[in-house]
């Protein structure tokens, strides 16, 4: 009798029914769906690297009092590009240039510089290993040896990105579970740590079946993986489990703005493009204004997290506005596919058609 679809390495690895992992959807997580998403039996992922260390242990206080099951808590191994530190008013006020026009067209307040203040991954993930979390993920590189010694010592599950086959052997030489293959049809950060993410940009369908030759650990496809025939078709291409961004950020309980998700359920999210004006690191939404005239040639940008910081001046008034084509709007390329009524019943349908595809 042959196994079930999804009686892969990574559903054991990670303790999971169905080796479907959420995105960890940066600023737009929330608890409630990292939890439903969990509760299914899924995996549910949080992003944290935006917050201060100690605003963290209440994030997982409350997933815990939602799901009793195995969850992520994922972090950015590289917090901040080069120049960050030192970058001054006058870059500032020559990126801020650039926006003031949209934020004045918002009614928004025109922001004043304030000097970069930090917040150290070494900080966060030592909030990671004394919760013990049941699955520490991360983005933009190699966690150091003592971490990831300690994260084994401590029974918790790690899970890399990489965006080349080389990256996923680098995670795979450092000791890591398992690996995120992640295609450049990925909404949101490209996460790349080998070379310069605009250098590192495979498609999923290349990427995935490279990266199971080169490394022996299992391979998480993501990348433009909207539906259950996405789900089949990374699993033939060799990957034992999938992660999936956008169609959950278009669902009720992810913490996108109404108009984020409108954007992604209404059909006309299909043109999405690469920019570094969301963040000053190469990311990829939908295509409207704000992105248009982020990619300009003469538009400055600041160094990460520099931009993103500058870019919520914009973000809030725009919300109040009903502003979407002013709104950072991440997607990934298959965002028209996504059709988000509630996680159960997205997870459902992923379930039953993953099913009927893949024959074990």
């Amino acid at each position: 009798m042959s196994k079930a679809w999804n009686q892969t390495r990574v559903a054991s690895t990670l303790g999971v029914e169905y080796p479907i992992i959420q995105g960890p959807l940066g600023g737009f997580s929330s608890e409630r769906l990292t939890a439903a998403v969990s509760n299914f039996g899924g995996l549910g992922s949080f992003g944290a690297h935006g917050l201060e260390p100690q605003a963290i242990p209440d994030k997982i206080a409350v997933i815990r009092s939602l799901t009793p099951n195995p969850f992520a808590m994922n972090l950015w191994v590289s917090m901040e590009d080069d120049g960050a530190i030192e970058s001054d008013g006058a870059a500032f006020q020559r990126a801020l240039s650039h926006l003031a026009p949209h934020i004045e067209a918002v009614g928004g307040t025109q922001p004043t510089f304030f000097p970069y203040k930090s917040i150290r991954f070494e900080d966060q993930v030592r909030v990671l290993l004394d919760a013990k979390v049941p699955v520490f993920s991360f983005i933009y590189g190699v966690p150091p040896k003592e971490i990831l010694d300690e994260a084994r010592k401590q029974g918790i599950i790690t899970v890399g990105t990489a965006t080349t086959p080389d990256e996923a052997v680098a995670l795979e030489q450092a000791g890591v579970n398992l690996v995120v293959a992640s295609g450049f049809e990925a909404g949101g950060h490209r996460g790349s740590f080998l070379r310069s993410s605009e250098d590192s940009l495979t498609g999923t369908i290349s990427l995935v079946p490279q990266t199971v030759d080169a490394v022996k650990i299992p391979v998480i496809a993501a990348g433009g993986i909207g539906d259950a025939r996405g789900i089949a078709a990374a699993f033939a291409l060799g990957a034992e489990g999938v992660q999936m961004g956008t169609v959950f950020l278009a669902c009720k309980e992810s913490g996108a703005h109404p108009l984020h998700r409108e954007a992604i359920l209404g059909g006309k999210a299909g043109h999405t493009s690469l920019t570094r004006g969301f963040t000053g690191r190469l990311a990829r939404g939908i295509h409207n204004e704000l992105l248009q005239s982020l990619n300009q040639p003469e538009t400055e940008i600041l160094p990460y997290p520099l931009q993103r910081a500058l870019m919520r001046n914009l973000a809030l008034p725009a919300q109040k506005a009903g502003k979407a084509g002013l709104l950072a709007l991440w997607a990934g390329q298959s965002a028209n596919l996504a059709h988000c009524p509630s996680v159960v019943e997205l997870l459902e349908s992923l379930v039953s058609g993953a099913a009927e595809r893949i024959k074990c």
